[in-house]
């Protein structure tokens, strides 16, 4: 199977891009499943239904959150309504949609898609994720009830989903970290046949803090006070992510390419 992640979309510019981009990688490169972190596509926080329905019209089969899950106030009532959005597995329990389903993809495969926030660093205590991944992995076993399974790990130190990997190695197909925007170069085979990348960057333009027009961020770093607020930068945008090729019979990934299209970075992707 051919599985493509896509990293945080960041505001009009990243939604657009992957409207444009997205249905002919689809093609190109023969994509069973397509995953994408949307958190930050709606003005830089969040996501709103509309919007989330236009990134299934583009050509994801799930859109995973994270801890800017319900910023966008419609998106309470819009994930119970829309099975293929997926929130944080350890948000709180009372919380609506959930953390971890099964798809179908397009081949008929059954894949797993589920995501973990983690705790270090993070403004709001959230529940323990490596037992929260556990037990969603323990239900769904690779070469069992699935045939591919992609956990995105949505955290702010490297450490924690660098540890979140190795726990999931060769009971997961992709463990891929998300939040920071930056992509990291280490996409990789894990020991025991999980890919892996520690953050697969955003979709966003890269001339930028992290998505956001520079002024407003630069200002708050040298001066330590806020004048406004932060907008998402709209220039020329690079989608950031991870392909993965795995085998059907064990879930295990065999070909792992980061992927760079478009934009300030230098291309990459499965040639």
């Amino acid at each position: 199977m051919r599985l493509l992640f896509l990293g945080d979309i960041v505001g009009r510019g990243g939604r657009q891009a992957v409207a444009q981009r997205l249905p002919k990688l689809r093609d190109d490169w023969r994509l069973d499943f397509v995953v994408i972190n949307g958190e930050n596509a709606t003005g830089g926080m969040g996501l709103s239904g509309n919007h989330a329905r236009a990134l299934f019209e583009a050509g994801a089969d799930v859109v995973t959150l994270g801890d800017h899950a319900f910023d966008q106030k419609d998106m309470l009532q819009f994930c119970e309504q829309e099975p293929r959005i997926i929130r944080p597995l350890n948000f709180s329990k009372v919380a609506p949609g959930k953390g971890a389903r099964v798809f179908t993809a397009r081949g008929g495969q059954k894949v797993l898609v589920a995501q973990v926030l983690g705790q270090v660093f993070m403004k709001r205590p959230f529940d323990d994720p490596f037992s929260a991944v556990d037990a969603v992995l323990r239900q769904y076993p690779l070469g069992g009830m699935v045939q591919a399974s992609l956990i995105d790990v949505h955290c702010e130190a490297t450490s924690e989903k660098m540890a979140m990997g190795h726990f999931c190695d060769g009971r997961a197909s992709v463990i891929v970290g998300t939040h920071t925007h930056v992509p990291t170069a280490d996409a990789m085979i894990l020991p025991k046949g999980s890919a892996y990348q520690t953050d697969a960057g955003m979709c966003g333009d890269y001339n930028s803090v992290i998505g956001m027009k520079k002024d407003e961020p630069l200002r708050r770093f040298i001066t330590g006070m806020a004048k406004e607020r932060f907008e998402p930068a709209l220039a020329d945008v690079t989608l950031s992510g991870l392909y993965v090729e795995t085998d059907d019979r064990t879930g295990k990934a065999t070909r792992v390419e980061q992927v760079r299209q478009g934009g300030l970075l230098f291309p990459a992707g499965p040639a």
